[in-house]
């Protein structure tokens, strides 16, 4: 049976409570003497278990800052009960005075060594239990405290790092495209091209340029244009697979994709794949009549030195994209 009596009058509801006692004990009188001894505290809340079997649940749903446990009771072994308590995550701090009536050290000692944190000889003086559950609770709630300022720190902490991680995206990112914008396309290319020089490895970049894209404005308007780019955005976006690459708006309908590690005839083949997905779009263009949106790529690969810069790669892919398009657009052209 569980019986929650509160020891606070109405006019002391405002009052925070101190302290929350659970006594689990199987002999009403026990409850009755415990209570009368708390009731000269009226921020102490007292409950009161005297089925051994619903002590776990009891604890559970009162919350107790202290608890008070018999060692001999029906159907229960109160050792067992304070194992039980710490094998439980919401009740594994929660101190535990055991108010028994054996006086053996041996009893004392296994009590302490399963978890309980004091021992009490029915009954003590009302002084004594008094400053032992006042002790108790205070240093239960000074733990609550400290660990609930510690999950505040830690999720203040992760919010500031997702946030500041957004803001990085927000400054790395085209505003229309959703790509790395210009920005951060040249932080990424001197990047990869230190370590080019540094490894002697090969870097190619793609240079893509949507064909006749003033036509396609000038006919549909800049809201139209604007939702053409972002689709060909998306196609180039998912047509590089390569997980060090960037595709990035290099600005207006122009957009490069870095690929490190790349040779000439990968960064080809590349740029033939983008080719074809975005002319598998299908978006009309005004140009003639069946015709629709495509890109011109010019492909350059280098392995960084002393004596180049990245600029030297950017000049290069960009005159084969006006190659290009020259030779009719809708075509890759890498090295000759």
């Amino acid at each position: 049976m569980h019986v929650n009596v509160g020891l606070k009058n109405d006019e002391d509801d405002a009052e925070a409570e101190s302290a929350t006692v659970l006594l689990v004990d199987d002999q009403p009188v026990i409850g009755l003497i415990v209570r009368k001894m708390l009731s000269s505290d009226a921020a102490i809340g007292f409950h009161e278990c005297n089925d051994a079997t619903a002590a776990i649940d009891t604890a559970r749903a009162c919350r107790p800052t202290v608890i008070l446990q018999d060692l001999d009771m029906p159907g229960a072994n109160g050792l067992d009960l304070v194992m039980a308590y710490r094998s439980i995550p919401e009740l594994r701090n929660i101190p535990i005075i055991v108010l028994s009536s054996n006086d053996e050290p041996a009893m004392k000692k296994a009590a302490f060594a399963i978890g309980a944190n004091d021992y009490l000889v029915k009954l003590p003086e009302p002084i004594e239990l008094m400053a032992r559950v006042r002790y108790h609770s205070r240093s239960y709630m000074a733990l609550l405290q400290r660990d609930n300022a510690y999950r505040a720190l830690h999720e203040g902490r992760t919010k500031l790092r997702q946030s500041n991680l957004e803001l990085q995206r927000l400054t790395n990112s085209d505003g229309l495209t959703g790509l790395a914008n210009r920005r951060y396309f040249n932080t990424y290319i001197e990047q990869a091209w230190a370590t080019s020089q540094k490894d002697a490895s090969v870097l190619s970049l793609l240079m893509i340029d949507v064909d006749y894209f003033k036509l396609f404005n000038d006919a549909f308007g800049h809201l139209a244009g604007d939702d053409a780019l972002q689709r060909v955005a998306q196609a180039v976006q998912g047509a590089i697979v390569e997980p060090m690459s960037l595709a990035a708006r290099f600005g207006g309908e122009e957009f490069a994709v870095i690929l490190p590690c790349k040779g000439a005839k990968a960064a080809c083949e590349m740029g033939e794949r983008v080719r074809r997905v975005v002319e598998a779009l299908g978006i009309p263009h005004p140009s003639v009549a069946g015709a629709s949106v495509t890109v011109s790529i010019g492909v350059a690969t280098m392995t960084a030195s002393v004596a180049t810069r990245s600029t030297d790669l950017i000049a290069a892919a960009d005159a084969r994209l006006y190659c290009a398009k020259y030779d009719g657009r809708n075509r890759v052209v890498g090295a000759a």
